[in-house]
């Protein structure tokens, strides 16, 4: 019965990662904590296996959107490169922040970042260029400020990456690109530190790795995966900025309802 519930789920996050760019994990997250609740799961550890489990599922969806952005050349290897150790490192420790902090903090957390990003969206807020690329150092310190926050609250780190390499005179589509392909590394650390993390949490459900709830990551995994493609393509058809704009009253209606839960 559980992949009756994360299969749409899956489904409707990959369509608006498809369609609209934004991460999935600001779909899955607040989702996954309703649903847990319904399932009757600990609220000490509810928040942390949803935020853990929507990186795990973040791996597989990343990985589909990188190749097709390398196919067309879009993805900025080198800088990618330049930004992963700061990832690595970030996601780690924001993973580590993460366990310590109490269940309904790290909600409110994710709920004040959701708002951010629904205003972001409202009112079409872009980065302008203000100059180039920093060197390696400035590089590992943005990488482990967007790997922490991101691992934080359970995304892959688009609404503060591709800001950033806009920010630093990177084009539109490359930023994108680049932004999916450092996607990858957040999930994958962020999701190994929640693991380990949550590994010795006395109250987890069966199914648990950790903060990750395999049942769910397989069925969001699955869906999300063969939904995103559909997204991309209607992303032609249909009006995107009506859906923006939709999508931005959801996450600040989101956002308020579980900053004041």
């Amino acid at each position: 019965m559980d992949i009756l519930i994360y299969l749409p789920l899956g489904a409707l996050a990959g369509l608006l990662a498809g369609l609209l760019g934004v991460g999935g994990g600001l779909v899955i997250v607040p989702a996954l904590i309703w649903v847990f609740r319904g399932h009757g799961f600990d609220g000490q550890v509810l928040v942390h296996l949803a935020v853990g489990t929507s990186l795990a599922t973040i791996v597989v969806t990343s990985i589909s959107s990188v190749r097709a952005h390398h196919r067309h050349g879009a993805v900025h290897w080198p800088l990618v490169w330049a930004l992963t150790p700061g990832i690595v490192v970030g996601a780690w420790l924001g993973a580590v922040l993460a366990g310590w902090l109490p269940s309904l903090t790290l909600q409110r957390v994710f709920a004040c970042f959701a708002i951010l990003v629904g205003l972001q969206m409202a009112f079409s807020v872009k980065a302008e260029a203000h100059g180039g690329l920093p060197g390696r150092v400035g590089l590992f310190g943005a990488g482990g400020v967007i790997g922490a926050v991101s691992t934080i609250v359970g995304i892959g780190g688009g609404s503060m990456t591709v800001p950033f390499l806009s920010w630093c005179s990177v084009g539109i589509r490359n930023a994108v690109a680049t932004s999916a392909a450092c996607g990858l590394p957040i999930a994958v650390a962020g999701a190994l530190g929640f693991v380990i993390t949550g590994w010795h949490e006395a109250d987890l459900p069966a199914g648990s790795s950790g903060f990750l709830y395999w049942p769910a990551f397989a069925g969001i995994a699955v869906a999300s995966v063969l939904f995103a493609p559909l997204g991309a393509r209607l992303a032609h058809s249909i009006p995107v900025f009506a859906l923006k704009r939709f999508f931005a009253l959801l996450l600040l209606v989101l956002g308020t309802r579980m900053l004041f839960a």
